[in-house]
């Protein structure tokens, strides 16, 4: 995935300080100006440079300060991208070879590129929202039921 930008290993503690601070100071802005924000840049030298910036862009960037200030790994992925066989079944939280059961199944849209699987990001989660939706319902069953047979949860 070229067009992703990855981060896999967990932010250090210093990095968890800064990004909570980025994040508080950034999101207090984005109520100021509805299109978009303009930053400075400071190179190497110490000059400014600054930056218009979509809002948009700086709502997602305090999202994913206030996700590395909890200590999180980030990843992010376009949404019209392509994702190979072991990145969809990382973002499943599932074993590759599962993942292409579900392909080879029908579950879950593919198509090739040589002799390489390629899944839409949108199919993944589509797939994923589906299999929640199902779980709570079941969730939601059970619960019931167990009212229904008076098991303590009144």
């Amino acid at each position: 995935m070229n067009t992703n930008s990855l981060t896999h290993s967990l932010p250090s503690s210093e990095e968890v300080a800064i990004a909570r601070e980025s994040g508080r100071t950034l999101s207090a802005y984005l109520h100021t100006q509805p299109a978009t924000q303009q930053i400075d840049v400071f190179d190497d030298k110490g000059h400014s440079h600054p930056v218009k910036i979509p809002v948009s862009a700086l709502r997602l960037l305090v999202d994913i300060l206030t996700n590395i200030g909890e200590g999180n790994a980030v990843s992010i992925i376009p949404i019209h991208a392509e994702l190979t066989t072991q990145e969809a079944a990382d973002a499943l939280n599932v074993s590759r070879p599962f993942l292409v059961q579900l392909l080879e199944q029908g579950i879950i849209p593919f198509h090739r590129v040589g002799t390489h699987r390629r899944v839409r990001y949108l199919d993944v989660v589509a797939y994923k929202d589906q299999i929640d939706r199902e779980r709570h319902k079941a969730l939601d069953d059970l619960a019931q039921q167990g009212q229904s047979l008076h098991m303590g949860y009144e």
